[in-house]
């Protein structure tokens, strides 16, 4: 991503924040929540992606049900994660309680480290994490200023770049831009003892904050973009700029099994519809079924509550569609078991 294809828009001198037309939709069973200090605590620096996908699952089964232990497939699937052996499990819980928030202020000579958990078990697939109490009230019973995270949003991610700067500026609520040197923004994604980035920004670049970009904009609801900070030619610093969408309800997961429903019915049929003797109908056939099979598509994208409804009553129509013309073409099947979802109005 180059600096021209974000340009910032400009208005009597001034920065001007870009409007975001962009709607999402969030997901309240898939989402964690954070306080602003726990989010500001640079935890997951140095993190690789399935760690901080660990972290994130230790806080999502606490606030589920207030026991930070859960099974190895469960965190797999919640992820996406095909492998996962037992020795991968060792090596992230091992850097997993090394976790420790900081505060410091070296010019007024003082710090503060606090380790996030005290006790880790792991037992046959098993996990087991025990929180340091100091820890609890920024994740249970947050009454301050907090970050929710869309599970399902992060778990689309396949940069540890993207999750790192996704939580920071989600933490940084109320702004809209945030001016780091180059240096502070290699240590932000832990990439600042890597030789190719210190010596080559264009590296860094490409690898790291393009990357992270790329990923933020295509799958959630901020677009970002950067402008470069120069002395001569060198570049020393990013001004980071995004702006937020909208936001909405996710689609129910009773929406959901309803639309998975619908596609599995007509991939079930499908010889029948394929097969149909007049061509016009087997045109018409076609559309329908391409119709149904996007569905699929946006659904695996996410959609909001009122997007599902709306793809709903379409799909129905399409499968009705598609049953007539297999009766019109003079073959008969059982279908009464699938028109009750048909005739379900509360969707």
């Amino acid at each position: 991503m180059s600096e021209l294809s974000h340009t910032t828009l400009v208005e009597g001198g001034l920065l001007m924040v870009r409007k975001n037309e962009n709607t999402y939709a969030i997901d309240y069973s898939n989402t964690i929540k954070k306080s602003n200090d726990l989010s500001m605590a640079e935890l997951n620096y140095g993190l690789t992606l399935n760690q901080m996908q660990l972290f994130a699952f230790a806080i999502f089964s606490t606030q589920q049900n207030g026991k930070t232990e859960f099974k190895k497939h469960e965190f797999q699937k919640k992820f996406g994660i095909e492998q996962y052996r037992t020795e991968d499990a060792y090596i992230d819980s091992e850097k997993i309680m090394d976790l420790k928030a900081s505060v410091k202020d070296l010019g007024q000579d003082y710090f503060k480290f606090t380790n996030i958990f005290i006790e880790m078990i792991y037992n046959k697939g098993h996990f087991r994490f025990e929180w340091n109490p100091k820890m609890i009230p920024h994740i249970l019973e947050l009454k301050q200023r907090y970050v929710i995270t869309d599970l399902k949003i992060t778990s689309r991610f396949r940069s540890r770049f993207s999750w790192r700067l996704y939580d920071y500026l989600r933490a940084h609520y109320g702004y809209w831009h945030k001016e780091s040197l180059k240096e502070e923004l290699m240590k932000l994604f832990g990439v600042e003892d890597v030789k190719s980035y210190q010596k080559g920004t264009a590296h860094f670049k490409r690898r790291v904050l393009d990357v992270a970009i790329e990923e933020i904009n295509e799958h959630t609801e901020l677009e970002v973009w950067y402008t470069e900070k120069r002395v001569g030619n060198k570049i020393t610093g990013f001004v980071l700029h995004w702006s937020t969408g909208k936001k909405v309800n996710a689609a129910t997961e009773k929406q959901l099994i309803l639309l998975r429903e619908i596609h599995d019915e007509v991939e079930k049929n499908m010889f029948d519809y394929l097969s149909l003797k007049s061509v016009d109908n087997l045109d018409q056939a076609r559309r329908y079924i391409i119709a149904i099979k996007e569905m699929k598509n946006k659904i695996n994208k996410g959609l909001s509550s009122k997007e599902a409804s709306e793809a709903i009553q379409e799909a129905k129509q399409n499968y009705l569609q598609l049953e007539i013309l297999v009766e019109k073409d003079g073959k008969e099947r059982d279908t009464s078991f699938y028109y009750n979802w048909l005739e379900d109005v509360d969707s």
